[in-house]
């Protein structure tokens, strides 16, 4: 029997309803206010990502091994990575690492508008 239940991930960043909306655009899905500090964003596949202010934010560096390393990452299936990155970008993102050597790869990793990583991964 498991110890808990998974219920989302939460991002810190200077500037939830931005990143909430950032996301959404990925996405898809509702953005919920809980407060200035706190924003959810339900996604259409019933996960929840949330956004908490932090005051003193700073973006991890990618790829970094110290203690300002990359804290986690989001992974997102696309169908079509060509057209995913085109619409990534146009919402906000900063290329990475784009490098997937001629399709063998298989995934891209892009940083959000608060520097967060993520990477968009062929189906």
């Amino acid at each position: 029997m498991p110890i808990a239940t998974y219920s989302l991930v939460a991002l810190d960043c200077p500037d939830p309803p931005a990143l909430a909306g950032f996301y959404r655009t990925v996405l898809g899905g509702e953005v919920k206010k809980h407060s200035d500090d706190w924003y959810d964003l339900h996604v259409p596949s019933g996960a929840r990502i949330a956004f908490q202010r932090a005051a003193d934010y700073r973006a991890p560096e990618w790829p970094r091994g110290d203690r300002n390393s990359q804290q986690a990452h989001l992974d997102f299936d696309v169908a079509d990575i060509d057209r995913a990155e085109e619409q990534v970008l146009a919402a906000g993102a900063t290329p990475l690492d784009v490098d997937d050597r001629d399709g063998e790869r298989g995934f891209r990793v892009y940083a959000d508008p608060a520097g967060h990583p993520f990477c968009l991964c062929r189906e």
